[in-house]
């Protein structure tokens, strides 16, 4: 099965019996972002944590013996 990126629109082959296929085809309303998008994100994310720009709600806190 073919799919695209939603933020680059790269054609990427995925195997149809796979974790992320079986997703997509089951979950119409499920997206796919291939792997250099993730990576860019995350790093980008990891960037702005560490300057102080993201609002701490939005990453995980450290257990604070409450869950």
């Amino acid at each position: 099965m073919i799919v695209s990126c939603v933020l680059c629109d790269k054609k990427v082959k995925l195997d149809a019996n796979s974790f992320e296929g079986k997703r997509l085809i089951n979950h119409p309303l499920a997206t796919y972002m291939c792997e250099e998008c993730k990576e860019r994100i995350a790093q980008k994310t990891e960037k702005r944590r560490r300057e102080g720009k993201l609002r701490p709600s939005l990453y995980h806190k450290e257990n604070d013996g409450w869950s």
